[in-house]
């Protein structure tokens, strides 16, 4: 990775968007993120519309990073069942670490509540492929009713998620791999 010093003023700002709206909630104020990217408030304007398209643009760019996280390593071999369970496995993982504040993209959701803001629409459409994923995945695994089992798993998803990020759960027991396990055995997944 490029040292600070080295990134342009756009990827500093979006740098610390994202390090600062998930640490601290989307309303962490412009002076805190000029601050903290080392760029003026009037460099900011200069590169984006607002605050808000700065937050949408920052969550676009997490995008290709969230979704590694979430791939399974060796998807051609791995089955359906396989795929699913490793997101769960992953979100375990990643809930243990100090600095975890749950899925940055249900955070945006829930505290922007407005559906029609820049990055609530960029964290729907990541939370929209999740679910379609979970779906093709039920699908492809034989469940009987893929588009009930995929709302279940994103429900699992986002509550372990929410739970875990408020440190009010702790998944180090495989409490979200055991309870998609038996979501994923009462859909007749094989």
């Amino acid at each position: 990775m490029a040292s600070t010093d080295k990134l342009s003023p756009r990827d500093r700002l979006l740098d610390a968007a994202a390090r600062l709206s998930y640490r601290d909630g989307v309303s962490v104020g412009i002076e805190a993120l000029c601050r903290e990217a080392g760029v003026s408030k009037r460099s900011m304007y200069q590169l984006f519309d607002s605050k808000d398209a700065m937050l949408a643009a920052s969550l676009e760019r997490r995008v290709p990073w969230y979704d590694a996280q979430l791939a399974h390593p060796d998807p051609e071999a791995a089955t359906p069942r396989e795929r699913i369970l490793y997101v769960f496995e992953r979100l375990e993982r990643a809930s243990r670490d100090a600095g975890y504040h749950g899925c940055p993209y249900l955070a945006v959701l829930v505290e922007l509540k407005n559906p029609e803001h820049p990055a609530s629409v960029v964290a729907r459409t990541v939370k929209d492929r999740l679910a379609a994923t979970f779906r093709a995945e039920a699908e492809r695994g034989g469940a009987r009713d893929p588009d009930l089992l995929a709302r279940q798993l994103l429900l699992v998803f986002d509550g372990a998620s929410a739970r875990a990020g408020a440190k009010v759960e702790d998944l180090r027991d495989g409490l979200a791999t055991t309870t998609v396990t038996a979501l994923l055995d009462a859909a007749g997944m094989d």
